[in-house]
């Protein structure tokens, strides 16, 4: 297992898959190293491509949003994506490039070793969770592997394109809070 700087290095100089050719920048993650909570994405869209930062186009802000629900923000939260590339056109990741990107992942949460973490969407549901995951079915439930509680919930960029499933992205923010009230984890709210 590497070290937070020598896995931030050698992800950002990676060439292990065809993304390597169309990025502008690498987007690691973003938060504190040392947060009890992380939320996984699916990789990098075009201004996450641009910034090199995850979640900063609408669906980051909306993230941002809902993360102000329950007191959470990028300042008491780990955010990463499962590929740490941009796919061509916003694509799903397909499993090659999934597979070649994993093991950082796997170090940054060997590293952070949270307690919690939210898969954002069905494709970090599926990967990180099980791979028969149905997010219409599924987001909100909760399962528990060696002491990290983890769940998945609707992408944001979902949440934008189909209002309809607020509401039940909403119940499962307040299942979020809950949890991490049980965990007894301090959450410090922003600007505090």
């Amino acid at each position: 297992m590497l070290d937070w700087e020598a896995l931030e290095q050698r992800c950002m100089s990676c060439n292990q898959c065809g993304l390597c050719s169309t990025r502008h920048h690498v987007v690691f993650g973003v938060g504190p190293r040392n947060a009890q909570i992380m939320f996984i994405g699916e990789g990098p869209g075009e201004q996450e491509d641009l910034k090199g930062e995850p979640f900063v186009g609408p669906a980051g802000q909306f993230l941002d949003d809902m993360l102000s629900i329950i007191d959470l923000s990028r300042h008491n939260c780990y955010i990463a994506n499962i590929v740490k590339c941009r796919p061509p056109r916003n694509r799903d990741p397909k499993e090659e490039e999934q597979d070649a990107c994993i093991a950082y992942l796997r170090n940054q949460v060997a590293l952070l070793r949270p307690k919690i973490i939210i898969c954002l969407g069905r494709i970090a549901a599926k990967r990180i969770l099980d791979p028969n995951f149905r997010i219409t079915r599924e987001h909100g439930t909760w399962v528990e592997r060696k002491g990290v509680w983890m769940t998945a919930i609707y992408h944001p960029s979902a949440l934008l394109r189909d209002i309809s499933k607020r509401p039940e992205t909403f119940d499962d923010l307040l299942s979020i809070r809950q949890k991490i009230r049980e965990l007894g984890i301090a959450v410090m709210p922003p600007g505090l």
